[in-house]
């Protein structure tokens, strides 16, 4: 994996579809919430939300 460089809104959704094609579900959901957070506009912030959902840690993988 290419070392990340994380800047703008773009490098943390750009890392949490890489953390999510990895089934890194976790980590991909941090990233995603670290991204809305950084967004200023309340719909974009919760399509972001909306497309990385948070892991259920009952599930087995």
């Amino acid at each position: 994996m290419p070392l990340l460089n994380f800047n703008t809104t773009a490098d943390y959704l750009d890392a949490a579809r890489e953390m999510a094609r990895s089934s890194r579900w976790a980590l991909a959901r941090l990233l995603a919430e670290e991204a809305a957070d950084r967004t200023s506009d309340p719909a974009e912030a919760a399509r972001i939300l909306a497309e990385f959902p948070a892991p259920n840690p009952r599930e087995e993988d």
